[in-house]
């Protein structure tokens, strides 16, 4: 007989700890997040981690979301796919997440965004630029579509350096790809604007002189040089020691602090298509601004900023429908309009989940990047997959 009691006991025990952890479980409200904190793209990972955790804060200060807390679960992925299909699933099955913000590149981006989506988790990618990452109905992007930033690149060179002859230095990873793809899809319209020079490099390259001696022979007013800042930051350095004196275009992948103290006086006059105006006078972006600089103690770039927005998306997207309910959440994200992000006036999404927004063009002077100059044109910001 006592045998039996303990045994109603303890099936009560458990039970009444399941109920106990469900209600402490229920208690916030869980945003799931995976980042590169350790490997070749911490710099980056460090930014969105930081400019998510400045969002949290804003959010909580203000009385979280539907009565209750926000709680950040993030996990370093190191920017390795393998690890972050790992930890999407512990993200989803065991920390319970009700949405996902990703804060990594795009090989990783894209192998995660079906798990996310097939498990009906809202999910917003930062700032990865494949066009696979938005294939499913629950999966959103707040960066621009590879294709659409190439042909930002595109107009820049065109319209707003009068560049005639260009050279294309190309990364040879989906990332530049896709850059690349977007910049020729341009120039099928605007045939005054010719290609002298086109290169592609492996994205483990360190030595571009050769691609530099190649270019230097055609002459052109400009080289669209797209990677990375570890990348093209020491690209410039070569081209400076060379005596090279050519108009260098890059793209977000540029957006860090880490070029210009990499590049040197090399980087002065770059000019990128990015997601962030730093001279942007709307109140969102110079608060935001302001607390990264006192908080973090370094210049913000584009990819904080993207985070950020990425994150407060989905808290709006909760807000709006009134639930933590995947498929309800998702609705409300595909139905944002006129939303006042950092990184710009997001008019809203294509039925793709792409991002419809302007594109910022920033000018490095001086070790800062500033305005100079914006593109609207919806021929180009409306991608077209």
């Amino acid at each position: 007989m006592r045998k039996v009691f303990n045994a109603i006991v303890l099936a009560t025990c458990f039970a009444l700890s399941i109920s106990c952890c469900s209600a402490f479980a229920a208690d916030t409200v869980k945003i799931g997040m995976l980042v590169p904190l350790t490997g070749f793209a911490a710099a980056d990972g460090y930014s969105a981690h930081e400019s998510v955790k400045i969002a949290l804060n804003k959010v909580n200060a203000t009385g979280g979301v539907l009565g209750k807390k926000v709680e950040l679960v993030y996990y370093d992925d190191a920017a390795d796919p393998k690890q972050s299909v790992m930890l999407a699933h512990k993200l989803i099955d065991q920390d319970k997440v009700v949405a996902f913000v990703s804060g990594t590149y795009s090989l990783p981006t894209r192998a995660v965004a079906p798990i996310f989506n097939d498990s009906e988790i809202p999910f917003v990618s930062a700032y990865a630029l494949h066009p696979d990452i938005t294939k499913g109905d629950y999966t959103f992007r707040n960066g621009f579509l590879g294709t659409v930033e190439g042909q930002g690149a595109a107009y820049v060179a065109d319209k707003l350096v009068k560049a005639k002859k260009i050279a294309l230095i190309i990364c040879d990873n989906d990332f530049g790809t896709t850059l690349g793809q977007g910049f020729y899809l341009y120039l099928k319209s605007h045939p005054g604007v010719k290609i002298v020079s086109q290169q592609r490099y492996p994205s483990s390259e360190k030595d571009f002189k050769p691609y530099l001696s190649k270019m230097k022979a055609t002459n052109p007013d400009a080289v669209f040089f797209s990677g990375y800042y570890f990348q093209v930051a020491p690209a410039m350095r070569q081209a400076k020691e060379m005596g090279m004196k050519v108009q260098f275009i890059g793209e977000e992948g540029l957006d860090s602090v880490k070029t210009a103290e990499i590049a040197g006086a090399a980087g002065e006059g770059l000019i990128i298509v990015t997601n962030l105006n730093r001279d942007d006078k709307r109140k969102v972006v110079q608060e935001f601004l302001a607390t990264y600089r006192k908080t973090v103690k370094m210049e913000p770039d584009m990819v904080g900023a993207s985070a950020y927005d990425g994150f407060m998306l989905l808290i709006d997207a909760i807000k709006r429908a009134k639930t933590t309910d995947g498929p309800a959440v998702m609705k409300a994200l595909a139905n944002t309009k006129n939303y006042d992000g950092l990184t710009g006036q997001i008019h809203g999404f294509t039925k793709e989940g792409e991002v419809v927004k302007p594109i910022q063009v920033q000018i490095l002077k001086k070790g800062v990047f500033h305005y100079y100059g914006i593109i609207s044109d919806p021929k180009i910001i409306t991608p077209d997959k």
